[in-house]
């Protein structure tokens, strides 16, 4: 096993891959990563399933069977992708055991084009949850705003939750808040806590590639020494907000009836700019009880070269707190950058959901039924 990741792992940080394929799953390679590279959980999203579905063979005989079906194409993602999903969850079922269900996650997006539309996520969330049937299953939503009462909902009736496409500190405030109440609600039903876990994937080398656009726009020496600053600071504020809501009397109440914390999930954690370290948004974000999700050249990048500190984020407040407030004072509008962000990121999930749809759609469409002249026998020759 890789040292590095070993370091990482005994820190606190649970490895999660960002990557799901049929492809992985039948070779066997998620199998090998979960023996030998620590990764204990797994991470989806619509433009993962889209590169995954529309790259080789591996999904072409149940698309096939899906056509016989004459499925539309709504089922047919459904399909495709709780199958995979499914079987990562048995992947990864014994990291769960063993864990007593903290890791051996396995994450699932609702359809994005629903992300501001508040009960239809409930209504997709309960179909995923039914339809995938395994506890060691995530159903991501993401954190807009009209995501909130969903996420709150769900946890409430028992579902466990990745709320997804976190960018600011105040949105990751009302996430804490929906996952309190969720919990709150679900102690009301006399549910049992502790089966009931939950995430919060807080987004970080966007921001940096964001708020770097908008530094070059500046081009003065002091907006040039704040590149590459803002990801990282931010999400060392939102692991203070973390200790800070998972400290207070409130939650001490839901801790003693059986509830486990939300735990923050650094996402978004490959390098953008080449010009920065490739480990960067890992090495730097070693915190007790956080995961980091990588895709697997960030994980191999971590193994081969990362050189992993016991903690690189609870010493760091004051620092960070200096970014944030020197970047506000060079003219940088936070709450622009985090909504650009978040409306950008369902953006590109909506594309990658369409863009799969219409070519599945194409893949669905029944064959004309053969007419009388395709279907008769040869005529008769000398």
């Amino acid at each position: 096993m890789s040292v590095p990741l070993t370091t990482l792992s005994e820190a606190g940080v649970s490895v999660w891959l960002d990557d799901l394929s049929r492809e992985r799953l039948r070779s066997g390679t998620l199998a090998d990563l979960v023996e030998r590279e620590h990764v204990v959980g797994v991470t989806t999203n619509p433009t993962i399933f889209a590169k995954a579905i529309t790259s080789g063979d591996a999904y072409d005989a149940q698309i096939a069977d899906l056509a016989a079906r004459g499925v539309d194409v709504g089922e047919a993602l459904r399909a495709l992708t709780t199958f995979d999903v499914r079987w990562a969850c048995d992947v990864l079922r014994p990291v769960y055991e063993a864990t007593g269900g903290v890791d051996g996650r396995v994450s699932i997006e609702v359809d994005p084009r629903l992300a501001r539309d508040t009960e239809a996520t409930i209504a997709e969330a309960r179909a995923l949850w039914w339809a995938v049937d395994r506890p060691n299953l995530f159903i991501k939503i993401p954190a807009a705003r009209q995501g909130l009462p969903a996420i709150a909902t769900c946890l409430a009736e028992g579902i466990s939750i990745n709320i997804t496409l976190i960018f600011s500190l105040a949105r990751y405030d009302a996430v804490m808040d929906a996952f309190l109440e969720g919990m709150e609600r679900a102690r009301a039903a006399g549910r049992d806590l502790s089966m009931i876990g939950s995430v919060a994937s807080f987004f970080v080398s966007r921001v940096d590639t964001e708020v770097d656009a908008r530094l070059d726009q500046i081009a003065t020496p002091a907006a040039a020494a704040l590149r590459g600053r803002a990801a990282i600071a931010n999400a060392r504020v939102a692991y203070e907000h973390y200790e800070r809501v998972f400290s207070s009397a409130r939650w001490a109440s839901l801790r003693s009836a059986g509830a486990r914390p939300q735990r923050p999930l650094w996402a978004s954690t490959s390098t953008k700019d080449p010009a920065y370290p490739d480990t960067r948004y890992v090495v730097d974000l070693v915190a007790p009880g956080v995961v980091n999700t990588m895709p697997e050249a960030t994980l191999r990048a971590v193994a081969d070269h990362g050189e992993v500190p016991a903690d690189s984020v609870r010493d760091q407040y004051d620092d960070a707190h200096r970014v944030l407030d020197g970047l506000r004072g060079l003219g940088i509008d936070y709450d622009d950058v985090v909504q650009t962000l978040e409306d950008d990121g369902l953006a590109t999930f909506d594309a990658s959901w369409d863009g799969l749809g219409d070519q599945l759609a194409a893949r669905l469409r029944p064959r004309p039924p053969l007419t009388p002249a395709m279907t008769a026998p040869p005529a008769h020759r000398p």
